[in-house]
């Protein structure tokens, strides 16, 4: 048809593309995997089920058809095979055949239907990729053929968006995103530009109350952090670089790219500086323990960031972690450029991400190191905010928390989300009742709990009125790095001050973590510290008084969810020492303990009658008082093999931490190590410390012991 337009791929790119089928390249070999999985499809019979439950058979077959149609259109524009076009378009003409005429499917869910999936999100996903699959066919298609799939799919589409599904349309959140980019390229398609600019700009135009600018606007940090944390950034980032790419090819003239500072460059780039060393995405809010960068979303990310803002080599090494490049024209630059390039990790080094629209609401900390370890700090706004919508709610109560990342593995961790993913006996693919009662509960997090209530009481309207604070930032003081942080508010009268080091000392193989939790109050509380790890405890120097009959630590606040497993007294002045093997290798925790108090030992997966919870082990220091402080130190030591029978250096080098002195000015810390060696560690708790003076850590003598003569 003459009227037709390239929307992603012109067809001198869908050349260039056939081209590289049988390179030697990461996009030759995507190309052919996508043809290999292509093929595999089709050869099933063709299946348009009807409604089905979140999860179920039905959700599957559709999601699997709006995918295929997606990659049989892209493949028959690549390589001309006409079988991939009339398998698109029996699908696309099977849909358009029963859409007007179904009613809203099966949901079990607070979000409302479509007419194939359980919620919207689901039908505008539909709508997105099969629209662009049939762009791809619209040049081989008669006249009739396209007005049929048109007015009665994309158009029904459109209109049950902006009409019967209005008040979603205009949401700033990840659905919307999917939404507006979904109307905006159905817009293109179809040649409606007032649907276009309704998806850009908003039903009221203004760019505020809703549309794709305003999504750019207000869920990104000046920094590119998004409000919802990793695992819906990537989410949302893949239609949000789709359309992009569109918007660029038919009106280059809004310059999407260069919008709000590069702000499209900044989010991937974010991203990506939040993902651990073995490109898992760290569980800020909801999020799964299992996505990494090798998501749809950061795929075409690396791509497109290549290929859009000054080929960033940074982006050469991340498509060398995930083995695999966007089929687009987007690609062909970067995939040229991974066939002469040296192998490297990606290291986008220790950086600081400010949190909210403009950079004012908190942020996180991550520190690196050059043996790929790192340290993570949560000090951002809470992820749920209802005054945007009561869809944005996957915040947790988790300020101050810490994830730690060595060898290969989180080992100090999130606990992440409670959801059972497209498992349609547990649920579906919604959220399951333990994500409130336990997941979001401060407690599964590694922070402090005052007096076992959850921060901000648990309530996230209170939760959306605060957040953190920096207070240092240290990437290059001659004593490690270090980052501070305070929260003010999160529970009535308390001042919480957590300051994390990353020493890398000659002297170990692996950095040395300490971290100073320090809270003060007028009035007297209970102060958990909280920490989640994997693997089998190994030793400890507390006298652990292990529990005859498991009961629940307490019956609200996600307490209930956690079995007092053992108790350990520690007097005052005494630290605490516990260690446990961890895959390959061993990690001790040292915690001084000035006020005495409780070693706990506890396990998810109490209170839970339809076993929900992944059982895991977690410890708990316990004190009293108006003022407290948990000065810790996290060593990472040894070698474990047991096929070989192996263990090495299992004990560790350090043997007790002490609090010298804290106040408002300043925390003094001594760190005792194996052959009466100690390092004394100085935290600045003024206002607005400088580099120089934030922190430091030096080695100091100590007095030879006193060994009686014979």
């Amino acid at each position: 048809m003459s009227h037709w337009q390239p929307l992603l791929i012109s067809v001198s790119e869908a050349e260039k593309l056939r081209g590289q089928r049988e390179e030697d390249s990461l996009l030759g070999a995507a190309l052919r995997g996508q043809i290999i999985s292509l093929e595999r499809f089709m050869a099933q019979p063709q299946r348009i089920p009807g409604h089905g439950e979140a999860g179920g058979p039905e959700h599957t077959q559709h999601k699997q058809n709006y995918l295929y149609i997606n990659l049989a259109g892209r493949l028959f524009l690549v390589t001309g095979e006409m079988r991939y076009r009339d398998f698109a378009l029996a699908l696309l003409t099977g849909y358009a055949d029963i859409f007007p005429s179904l009613g809203s499917a099966t949901s079990k869910d607070s979000n409302a239907p479509g007419r194939l999936f359980h919620q919207t999100l689901n039908e505008n996903m539909f709508w997105l990729y099969a629209v662009e699959g049939y762009h791809c066919l619209i040049p081989s298609l008669s006249q009739e053929q396209c007005t049929h799939i048109a007015d009665n799919l994309f158009r029904v589409m459109a209109d049950d968006a902006l009409n019967r599904h209005s008040k979603d349309f205009d949401i700033v959140h990840n659905h919307g995103i999917w939404s507006v980019a979904a109307a905006a390229i159905s817009g293109y398609v179809l040649g409606d530009l007032s649907l276009v600019e309704k998806a850009l700009y908003g039903v009221k135009g203004d760019s505020e109350s809703g549309g794709f600018f305003a999504q750019l606007s207000q869920l990104f940090s000046p920094d590119g952090y998004y409000i919802e944390g990793p695992y819906y950034h990537r989410f949302a980032l893949r239609p949000l670089l789709l359309l992009s790419e569109v918007i660029e090819r038919r009106q280059p003239e809004l310059q999407i790219y260069q919008f709000r500072d590069q702000i499209i460059r900044k989010t991937c780039e974010a991203l990506m500086q939040t993902a651990f060393p073995d490109g898992t995405w760290p569980a800020l809010n909801d999020s799964s323990k299992t996505i990494n960068i090798r998501d749809d979303g950061a795929v075409i990310a690396a791509s497109v960031c290549y290929h859009r803002y000054l080929h960033n080599p940074q982006w050469i090494a991340v498509a060398q972690q995930q083995q695999t490049v966007w089929v687009s024209p987007a690609a062909l630059e970067l995939s040229a450029a991974l066939q002469s390039a040296p192998a490297q990790n990606v290291d986008w080094g220790s950086v600081e991400l400010r949190d909210g629209p403009e950079g004012a609401q908190g942020g996180l900390g991550i520190l690196r190191s050059a043996n790929q370890d790192m340290a993570l700090m949560w000090y951002g706004q809470h992820g749920s905010i209802p005054r945007l919508h009561s869809a944005l709610n996957h915040g947790h109560f988790d300020g101050l928390h810490l994830s730690l990342f060595n060898r290969g593995r989180e080992f100090l961790r999130d606990y992440g989300f409670g959801r059972w993913v497209n498992v349609e006996p547990k649920f579906g693919g919604r959220y399951i009742p333990e994500n409130n009662s336990y997941c979001k509960q401060t407690v599964a997090h590694n922070t402090v709990v005052v007096d076992e209530q959850s921060q901000h009481g648990g309530q996230s309207l209170e939760a959306e009125k605060r957040w953190g604070e920096r207070h240092f930032f240290v990437t290059d003081s001659p004593s490690g790095q270090a980052m501070s942080a305070r929260l003010n508010g999160y529970y009535p009268g308390v001042l919480q001050q957590r300051t994390v080091l990353m020493l890398d000392l000659p002297e170990f193989g692996s950095p040395l973590i300490v971290d100073v939790f320090r809270l003060t109050s007028q009035q007297p509380h209970r102060y958990d510290y909280c920490l989640h790890h994997l693997g089998q405890f190994v030793r400890s120097d507390v006298e652990l008084d292990v529990a005859k009959v498991l009961k629940p630590l307490g019956d609200s606040h996600g307490y209930q969810h956690l079995w007092d497993c053992a108790r350990g007294t520690v007097a005052a002045g005494d630290s605490a020492l516990f260690s446990w093997l961890d895959g390959d290798g061993y990690r001790t925790l040292v915690s001084a303990f000035p006020e005495g108090g409780e070693l706990i030992v506890a396990r998810t997966g109490a209170s839970d009658p339809h076993f929900n919870l992944r059982h895991e082990p977690a410890l708990i220091l316990r004190t009293h008082g108006t003022h407290a402080i948990f000065a810790s130190v996290f060593e990472t030591h040894g070698y474990f093999d047991e096929a070989t029978e192996t263990s090495l250096n299992a004990r560790g080098d350090v043997t007790s931490v002490s609090v010298v002195s804290h106040d408002d000015l300043q925390t003094e810390i001594n760190i005792l190590f194996t052959e009466n060696r100690m390092l004394n560690v100085r935290i600045n708790n003024r206002a607005a410390p400088t580099a120089e003076n934030a922190f430091s850590a030096a080695w100091q003598s100590v007095l030879p012991l006193n060994i009686p003569e014979n």
